[in-house]
This record gives structure tokens, C-alpha cells and sequence, in this order.
């Protein structure tokens, strides 16, 4: 997702955005087939777009998705759910030649395959998020010398320290943290993931996918960039802040059963 113009009443400007999606090319004469995994790409994509398009602010500076990093992945993660639900499944997920929608056992099959090692996942990325608070936390004269004894004292020091499931990223090859601008910043992916999981929860609770929770999500969440604290426009959309039980399901960590 891209933006040409970026919306802001300061200037009259409304917004133009660009979600651009890289598909393998068929074999000549078959059909533009999209594997599961682009599509929750496209549907995270499109949850930047209509950051962007339905922007409301008076300031470029803080229209659309520029918003604080641990918040901007949050509408594009809720909407990769959508994508499986079956309202809106049954409206592309088709078989190319006999149009028969994809059948219910072979869906369940690829949601449990998507949340199979999730333990493992989950615990290298919180490794790695921490390794990166650990290092950002630093003050000049605490900088070490030896960049693996730290690496190995710090993960033992938060409970990650574990031979069989090393952090995504070594400290010396931490691209996202170093050059690549998370600094300290890295653990967004996940509680944005706690944001997406919880509205989309709150959602389901309260009818789903209905115009009146759409509107909501738009009023409260969509249109208002930095216009506002995000955790109050959380809570203006939800009703209180988010909890991490959601995640635990989305994640297949839990059944959610009490």
C-alpha cells in the first residue's frame, strides 16, 4: 500500500491510494491462481488502504497510517480474519471451473495448518522483540563488547534463553533494529496483532460483520490517523482496552474454552 496523496483538510486534499500485489504468473493458457497466503496478503493490504482512504484529519503529519508503529499494522492485521469468514469467502473462494465454493473441510484444514508450531513462532519473535528492547535500553557507557555474551545474558534475563528456539534474529544480523528503523520497536507486529485479534473479537460479539460495527470501526479507529491517543480511539471502538486472549485463539494457543 502506497499513498499518492495523502488526505488532510489543512490543504483540501482526499486521498489516493495504491495497493499493488505481486502475483506468480501462470503457466501460458492457465488461469491467475492466488494461493491462501496472498490472499490474507491482499486483505492485510487493504486494511493499510482504507486506513489511508478514509482518513479524516486536518494535518498531513498525522493523516491516514501515520500513526505510531506499534498501531499502523493494526487495521491491516484485522482485516487478514475477515478473509476466512464465511460471508465474505463465499464471494471469491471458488473453484476456477466449476465455481463451487471451497469446501468447509478443506478450509478447516488450512486454518489449523496456519496455526500449527505456533508456539515455537511466537516464542523466537518474543526473543527477538525483547533482544531489541534489551539493546535500546542501553545508555553510551553500558554498550558491550562482547555482542553474543550479552545477547545470551539479556535472553536469560527475560525467560527467552532456550538452545531449541533461538530469537528470528541474531544481534549481529538484526536488520529490522539496526538499519532497518524498529529501533526498540520491534514487539509492534505483535501487539498490533493483540489489537487485531481483540476488535475482531469484539466484532463477532456483537454481530459481526454489520454496517453499524463497519461505521464504528471507520468513526472511531479508521478515520482518525494521530488525531488522538490510539488506545482512546481503541476504546472508543471496543469499549475497553484490548486483553490477550484473543491473540492466544488466533494464534492457536488456546481454545478459549474457561
Amino acid at each position: 500500500m502506497s499513498e499518492f496523496v495523502n488526505q488532510n483538510r489543512l490543504l483540501h486534499k482526499k486521498p489516493v491510494i495504491v495497493n499493488c500485489l505481486n502475483i506468480p504468473r501462470p503457466a501460458e493458457g492457465e488461469p491467475t491462481l492466488i494461493s491462501f497466503d496472498n490472499v490474507t496478503t491482499l486483505f492485510h493490504e487493504m486494511g493499510h488502504a482504507v486506513h489511508g482512504l478514509f482518513s479524516d484529519c486536518t494535518y498531513p503529519s498525522i493523516a491516514g497510517t501515520n500513526v505510531p508503529r506499534d498501531y499502523v499494522e493494526f487495521p491491516s492485521t484485522f482485516e487478514e480474519d475477515w478473509a476466512i469468514q464465511p460471508e465474505v469467502l463465499r464471494n471469491y473462494a471458488r473453484h476456477y471451473k466449476t465455481g463451487e465454493q471451497i469446501p468447509q473441510d478443506l478450509l478447516d484444514k488450512t486454518i489449523r495448518a496456519s496455526k500449527f508450531n505456533q508456539g515455537f513462532d511466537t516464542m523466537e519473535y518474543m526473543a527477538a522483540a525483547l533482544l531489541d528492547l534489551e539493546w535500546h535500553t542501553l545508555t553510551a557507557d553500558e554498550i558491550p563488547a562482547d555482542v553474543e555474551v550479552f545477547e545470551e545474558e539479556a535472553l536469560e534475563r527475560v525467560g527467552l534463553k532456550h538452545r531449541a528456539v533461538p530469537p528470528r534474529y541474531r544481534s549481529a544480523f538484526f536488520a529490522h533494529i539496526w538499519p532497518g528503523g524498529y529501533s526498540s520497536s520491534y514487539y509492534a507486529y505483535l501487539w498490533s496483532e493483540v489489537l487485531a485479534a481483540d476488535a475482531f473479537a469484539v466484532m463477532q460479539q456483537n454481530g459481526g460483520l454489520t454496517r453499524e460495527n463497519g461505521d464504528r470501526f471507520r468513526n472511531e479507529v479508521l478515520s482518525r490517523g494521530h488525531s488522538r491517543d490510539p488506545m482512546k480511539s481503541y476504546v472508543e471502538f471496543s469499549g475497553a482496552e484490548p486483553t490477550v486472549e484473543a491473540l492466544l485463539i488466533r494464534r492457536g494457543l488456546t481454545d478459549g474454552a474457561q
